[in-house]
């Protein structure tokens, strides 16, 4: 693993991304690394704040509305995509959510953590609270503080990083085209190909569950609701 591909799916929640975006730009990476930021049919005013912001501060962005016309979320087309850039440049592909502000140190350090273990599939850093407290996604890892383990069901994807050796072993084409998030999945297929996957709860972020995606907060709010959109719909496939 040479650099580093970071990437951030993103669709509206424009001030949450600006947040993830700045965290990422300000942080002390010692590898070299490219981020492009994936614009997945945003508003066209948030289309064009992402792309004044893109000229201001140097990232890459692609628009997906100029790639496909399948409607969001086209999480496979970035997971797709982003793998084949990857393995040419033999870069560890590292997913940052834009609903996910990471530390300085964070991305180098689950480059370091990732290199240092030949049977890694996925680095992934714990999420938090602003507070520092465990939260969704990761509440399982809740008294694990300051560790790094092996994760034996699956780790998230809101800051993870996925290692050369495991992309070039798992072709994300075999993915199933009716779901719509793949961290699961991916999870699993690392662990049935002999690697491990592991959680660094040295490396917290702060997350703020579903901000990429306002309307899962029925979940809490209003749960019927948001089952009701779920199979109606066929949302947030898993």
């Amino acid at each position: 693993m040479k650099s580093l591909l970071i990437i951030t799916p993103v669709k509206d929640s424009i001030d949450f991304t600006m947040d993830t975006i700045r965290a990422i730009l300000s942080s002390d990476i010692k590898v070299p690394y490219s981020y492009t930021v994936y614009n997945d049919f945003s508003t066209p005013e948030n289309t064009a704040r992402l792309e004044q912001a893109s000229r201001e501060m140097g990232f890459r962005l692609v628009n997906l509305a100029d790639l496909t016309d399948h409607p969001s979320p086209n999480y496979l087309l970035v997971l797709q995509t982003a793998r084949q850039e990857a393995l040419a440049t033999d870069a560890g592909l590292l997913i940052v959510e834009s609903d996910v502000v990471v530390k300085k140190d964070t991305l180098q350090g689950l480059f370091d953590g990732a290199a240092e273990r030949s049977d890694c599939a996925i680095a992934a850093a714990v999420t938090t609270d602003e507070n520092g407290t465990v939260n969704y996604p990761d509440l399982h890892a809740k008294g694990h503080e300051n560790q790094v383990y092996p994760e034996k069901k699956h780790c998230s994807f809101c800051c993870s990083l996925l290692t050369p050796a495991f992309l070039s072993r798992y072709d994300f084409q075999l993915l199933d085209p009716t779901k719509n998030w793949y961290d699961v999945t991916i999870s699993h297929e690392a662990l049935k190909a002999g690697f491990r996957n592991y959680l660094f709860t040295t490396l917290p972020v702060w997350h703020r569950p579903h901000g990429s995606r306002p309307w899962k907060q029925l979940k809490y709010k209003n749960p019927l609701k948001y089952y009701w959109l779920k199979y109606t719909k066929g949302l947030d496939k898993i």
